[in-house]
């Protein structure tokens, strides 16, 4: 938002203020972060200049409620001194992080975590900023975690305009998309409340290691796109394929071993076999579907009738000349 580059393939406005107060982590940890992000995505201390403005609460705590025994009080002062900053520096986007750091309250109390969100929905009118609260989920026993996962009392989601949720890689989703490394370096973002636009798609993030000059290495978030069955694979490569599979009777299961339509399809392609398998029995699948090719069916090894893979409708590219019993 402050360099005003879509850095993660997302739109953001040129220009934007923002000042990220972290509650936890020391200065020089949010600075490690930030050169990283920066050395990244080549992001020169210009283009950012004035924009970027970051604080810590090992510097200055931030407690904006306690719990007394009259009930909640709501730190009025300290609300102010937020104001009048945001408004000297004047930010357009303030990041909590996190919520839980910023009040002294009952975190399962409604009533309690109800006043508070409402606190910073006034701050942000009052400021004309949006004011984005980072908040932690509860354990969801590996179950997918949604914005109603939240740590803690239901107001907090009630009370804001919109919630996003994050979401790492399982092993599942890691075999589907042929990912070779740590699946937790790779995450979702779902936008599951909005009050006032639709609920947005799934977007994945992956989590790339940079290296620091001082021998530091920083995890720094980047765009990553699900890959798609036919990237890289074009109508030429499906020729090939065909080529490849006509009149050798190769097998529709993939538990055939070497004998698997697969293998071939691997072999052609430059894939593994392995990694790549639900990736090559989608490809199949969808020729088959779109005529490419079909099933035939020949004699097993225990004499019964077993089904192949076999050339359809032959694909005609420019630069291939169709095979000559084509008919």
């Amino acid at each position: 938002m402050a360099s005003g580059r879509e850095l993660l393939g997302e739109w953001t406005a040129k220009g934007l203020r923002v000042w990220l107060y972290n509650l936890e982590d020391p200065r020089d940890e949010m600075d490690r972060r930030i050169i990283a992000a920066m050395q990244h995505h080549q992001i020169c201390p210009k283009e950012i200049k004035g924009r970027l403005y970051v604080d810590t609460g090992r510097e200055r705590e931030l407690t904006i409620a306690i719990q007394t025994r009259e009930g909640v009080q709501i730190i009025k002062p300290e609300l102010d001194a937020l104001a009048n900053e945001i408004e000297a520096r004047g930010i357009d986007v303030l990041v909590i992080d996190p919520f839980v750091s910023s009040h002294q309250v009952t975190e399962n109390d409604n009533g309690a975590i109800d006043l508070i969100a409402k606190e910073w929905a006034r701050l942000a009118d009052r400021c004309n900023c949006a004011i984005e609260l980072v908040h932690h989920t509860r354990k969801t026993n590996g179950e997918e975690a949604t914005t109603e996962s939240g740590r803690g009392a239901s107001a907090l989601l009630a009370a804001a305009r919109s919630g996003r949720v994050l979401n790492k890689m399982n092993d599942h989703m890691k075999a589907e998309a042929g990912v070779q490394e740590d699946p937790s370096t790779y995450f979702a973002v779902t936008r599951d409340k909005a009050n006032l636009a639709p609920v947005g798609e799934r977007v994945w993030r992956r989590m790339a290691s940079v290296h620091l000059s001082n021998g530091d290495s920083v995890g720094v978030a980047e765009a990553w796109k699900w890959p798609d069955t036919f990237d890289g694979v074009s109508v030429d490569d499906l020729l090939r394929v065909q080529r490849a599979l006509e009149g050798k009777g190769r097998r529709y299961s993939d538990q055939s071993g070497n004998d698997w339509a697969g293998v071939t399809v691997a072999e052609v392609l430059g894939l593994d076999v392995v990694s790549d398998r639900k990736r090559i029995k989608k490809m199949i699948e969808a020729w088959l579907k779109s005529g490419a090719l079909v099933k035939g069916q020949k004699t097993g090894p225990i004499r019964k009738p077993v089904p192949t893979v076999e050339v359809g409708e032959w694909a005609t590219v420019w630069s291939a000349s169709p095979p000559q019993n084509q008919g």
